[in-house]
């Protein structure tokens, strides 16, 4: 599954060196607003700890994570919504991904400027909220003039889109994004046809510097505050320890760096497996002496569907599905030892996966 998450943020915050340890790009980095022009896009594996035990078990030719596209758009300022600092491409670059990693500026340095030269990340976050929320207004009240219309006809369809794009108009005035409202399946479907940045799910990075990379600081506290009504996780990361990180060449030295700073992992980390969370995504695995692997499944997909994700001929030619849980299979250490414990099901169409299922299917095309 193709699934991006766009890392946002005014200039100077840190999102392209961020971006640059997630994947090991090398976007340019440079202390001046507008560095990046182009989003630069990076595919990273997903951390699990999980497929090393699988490995262990199976001894497989090869070992293959899932992975998710992770985007750098260029920094955004006040008055992006109307073209301001290449404002138009950048928001299309957004609407683009399927959620937002929120990087905020959390630390003091006289070395690398501000765009208000001040630091203040409650008040960054409130100015790309305005950009993004002022977009969104603009394309729900075109969306508004289009339906208008047609609502005269007395579809009920048309009639229910337009009462629903009046109502997310009238939150985007109150200042509010639309990921703040609440909405039944079927409202969930139109205003994802809207497609609007705010209704995206948000992660708020709170960028700090070294000696606040454990317990945060008074910034962090305030973001923290800011965001409590919003339902939103709030991570803490040091993106200029992640690269002196990154550029050490062995496990060994990485993790003495880690223990000298009173951390278990590196940062990234938590951040990849956050926004996998934030995409509602799950993982199933298939296993066998050729490959372990990893799958992404949107959480509560049907074995059918999760087949798909495989190739869509195993969905189309679902006969059944083979399960077996993770746990089980780590405890009992094989596949016959599972079926022996009578914990190896055979489950059909309507099955919900489960995150770390190990799945074998039976198909017919």
């Amino acid at each position: 599954m193709a699934l991006k998450c766009g890392i946002v943020g005014l200039p100077n915050v840190g999102k392209s060196t961020l971006f640059n340890c997630l994947s090991n790009a090398k976007a340019q980095s440079a202390n001046y607003p507008f560095c990046t022009i182009e989003p630069n896009i990076g595919t990273i594996s997903v951390p699990d700890p999980r497929l090393e035990k699988l490995e262990t078990l199976v001894n497989p030719d090869r070992v293959m994570p899932t992975t998710m596209e992770i985007v750098d758009i260029a920094g955004l300022v006040k008055g992006a919504s109307k073209g301001e600092g290449l404002g138009n491409q950048f928001l299309a670059n957004i609407r683009e991904t399927d959620a937002i990693i929120h990087v905020l500026r959390c630390f003091d340095d006289d070395n690398i400027i501000h765009v208000d030269n001040s630091v203040d990340p409650v008040r960054d976050k409130e100015v790309i909220d305005i950009e993004l929320q002022l977009k969104d207004l603009e394309t729900i009240e075109k969306k508004i003039s289009t339906v208008a219309r047609a609502v005269k006809s007395g579809d009920k369809d048309i009639v229910k889109e337009h009462a629903l794009a009046v109502k997310i108009k009238e939150t985007l005035d109150s200042g509010k994004s639309v990921r703040s409202m609440e909405f039944d399946e079927l409202e969930e479907e139109i205003v994802r046809s809207f497609q609007l940045i705010t209704a995206k799910p948000v992660m708020y990075l709170c960028n700090v510097d070294e000696a606040s990379v454990k317990s945060g600081n008074a910034y962090v506290e305030a973001v923290k505050v800011s965001v409590a009504d919003e339902d939103a996780e709030v991570l803490v990361i040091g993106a200029a320890i992640e690269s002196d990180i990154m550029e050490l060449e062995t496990y060994d030295e990485r993790q003495m760096f880690l223990d000298e700073l009173g951390l278990e992992e590196v940062g990234v980390n938590r951040l990849i497996r956050s926004a996998y969370s934030l995409l509602n995504l799950d993982t199933y695995f298939t296993a066998g002496v050729k490959e372990v692997r990893a799958w992404t499944i949107k959480k509560g997909m049907t074995a059918p569907q999760a087949a798909g994700v495989i190739h869509t001929d195993f969905e189309k030619g679902f006969i059944r599905a083979e399960v077996m849980k993770y746990e089980d299979f780590v405890t009992l250490g094989t596949e016959a030892a599972v079926k022996e414990a009578g914990k190896f099901k055979i489950e059909g169409k309507g099955y919900i996966v489960e995150d770390g299922d190990i799945m074998h299917f039976l198909f017919n095309v």
